[in-house]
C-alpha cells in the first residue's frame, strides 16, 4: 500500500484560497489529500498552528500566502515567512525534515502554480514518509489542528 501523505494547507482568503478556488473551477487537479484551511491573512497564523498541525495529524503543512509586496494587510506574509523560516530551522533541529512546512506565495490568478507546489509537496512528503512526531495517544481528527473554530469571530462566513 502506498503511503498517502496528510497535508494542512493554510491559505490565505485573498490570494492563496481564491487561487484554489480557481484551480476547482479550472478543473485543476491535485491531491486530495490536501486540507485547504481559509485564513483570513498568513501573518495571522502563530507558530503554534504549525506545531500542533505536525503533531496531530499532518504529515506536511503549507502555509500560502499573497505574492510579496501584495498582502492586504500590508506585510501579512512577511510576517509569517519569518514564523515558517523560524519553525523549519526548529523542525531541523529536532530531528524531523524541514520540507515538511513550507511557504509559497501566489497571487489569486496562479491556479496552476499553486496545484504545482501542492503536487509537489505531496510528491516530497510522500518520499518522507509517514510523520514521526504525530502523538501517539489521544490523536485529535487529522484536520483538527486546535484551532478555535470561532477564531476569525465570524468575518469569514
Amino acid at each position: 500500500m502506498v503511503f498517502e501523505p496528510k497535508i494542512l494547507a493554510f491559505c490565505c482568503h485573498y490570494c492563496a484560497y481564491s487561487s484554489a478556488d480557481l484551480a476547482g473551477s479550472m478543473r485543476i487537479q491535485y491531491p486530495p489529500n490536501v486540507r485547504i484551511i481559509r485564513t483570513p491573512c498568513t501573518g495571522r497564523l502563530e507558530t503554534e498552528y504549525f506545531m500542533r498541525a505536525l503533531e496531530n495529524g499532518a504529515d506536511g503543512v503549507l502555509v500560502a500566502g499573497c505574492l510579496e509586496g501584495g498582502c492586504h494587510f500590508i506585510e501579512g506574509n512577511l510576517c509569517a515567512k519569518r514564523r515558517v523560516n523560524y519553525i523549519r530551522d526548529l523542525l531541523a533541529e529536532i530531528g524531523l525534515d524541514k520540507e515538511r512546512l513550507r511557504m509559497v506565495n501566489v497571487s489569486a490568478a496562479m491556479a496552476r502554480p499553486l496545484a504545482d507546489v501542492i503536487i509537489d509537496m505531496t510528491e516530497t512528503v510522500r518520499k518522507l514518509g509517514p510523520n514521526p512526531a504525530i502523538r501517539k495517544t489521544g490523536i485529535m481528527e487529522w484536520g483538527n489542528v486546535g484551532i478555535n473554530n470561532d477564531w476569525n469571530n465570524g468575518m469569514m462566513e
